[in-house]
């Protein structure tokens, strides 16, 4: 008998038409709190409206979508935590994760997918959208108050890697929430940071400082990190989720300038989405090309291959790239 190929099913293309709903409901559990109330013991839907302050019937039909979403597990009328939200969606957790939504969700942010075809015409975002990389976006302000939970792992991992007991002068670049900079710190207790943002951020790292106990090993420079006199004699550059925001040839100008504020064998130390030379995988590196194509004029996700063409055509050497406990990937070289 002749074979018949079953019919394609079009569950992932409403899946994916219908993907708003599912960033629309985790925001709406984030802000009411609504996992952490599981987590303390709260399991019907009468009790977690009662925790909540909601409708017990908003309750349930939110908590029924999270469950079929797998941010929920549901057995005899009661929610319970899977593993994922119990550790990053309740407040209860160390590695709680809810203020990343604030950031990632701003409408700023969403509002530039809404202008996505436009941005595919054009190969980016025009000077008449929302770049997110114009001059002291207010956004930034909110990404460092909202994103350093996400940056710890990373943080933690290049300050194990980087850290010495020498005397060391490190310059973060585009510091933000100050997280790398501050971990570097913790660990090497002889090193002086020196933090390049813009002057409302920086505030916010110099916070971030003085809570680690770093404080009297942290200065700033606030300024565009384009333009900016950083000074010298820097051992570390901590170049950290910055390049994806800009083209090659942008990169590269900016690498030269770092390359110069180095000691000779001084080191810079690259963090990024790093996809394959496919640039189909992994999923979440290579995914994050579209965001850079919607809300940056030139940016994107670039390969370890063109990295490296980046940071050798600035003068630098003996790239490597190192693995981490989070989706991006390290790159160090040296002068």
């Amino acid at each position: 008998m002749p074979t018949i190929d079953p019919m394609p099913s079009a569950e992932i293309v409403f899946d994916t038409l219908f993907a708003y709903q599912k960033s629309a409901a985790l925001k709406t559990a984030i802000d009411l709190e609504l996992f952490t109330a599981i987590d303390e013991g709260a399991r019907t839907a009468a009790a977690i409206a009662a925790r909540t302050n909601v409708a017990e019937r908003g309750a349930r039909i939110l908590c029924d979508y999270l469950t079929v979403n797998k941010l929920l597990a549901k057995c005899d009328g009661m929610y319970q935590l899977v593993p994922e939200s119990a550790a990053f969606l309740s407040k209860r957790s160390p590695a709680y994760l809810g203020t990343v939504a604030n950031f990632l969700l701003r409408p700023e942010l969403k509002n530039n997918f809404e202008n996505l075809t436009e941005a595919v015409r054009r190969g980016g975002v025009g000077s008449q959208d929302n770049d997110i990389v114009s001059t002291e976006n207010p956004v930034w302000i909110e990404f460092a108050r909202s994103m350093m939970p996400m940056m710890i792992p990373a943080a933690e991992a290049i300050a194990e890697r980087l850290a010495s007991s020498e005397s060391m002068k490190v310059l973060d670049i585009a510091a933000g929430h100050g997280a790398f900079g501050i971990a570097l710190a913790r660990q090497s207790p002889n090193a002086q940071i020196v933090a390049v943002d813009w002057e409302p951020v920086l505030g916010l790292a110099e916070q971030h400082a003085k809570a680690a106990g770093v404080h009297n090993r942290y200065r700033t420079i606030a300024g565009d990190a384009f333009i900016v006199d950083y000074g010298s004699g820097y051992d570390i550059v901590l170049v950290t989720n910055f390049l994806h925001h800009f083209d090659a040839a942008t990169n590269t100008k900016l690498l030269k300038k770092i390359r110069t504020a180095l000691k000779p064998g001084g080191r810079v130390a690259v963090l990024e989405f790093v996809p394959n030379a496919d640039r189909v995988s992994p999923p979440m590196p290579a995914g994050f090309s579209l965001t850079m194509l919607a809300e940056t004029a030139g940016g994107d996700a670039f390969t370890f291959a063109e990295l490296r063409e980046q940071l050798t055509d600035a003068g630098f050497r003996d790239v490597e790239a190192h693995a981490l406990p989070t989706p991006q990937t390290l790159l160090i070289a040296r002068t």
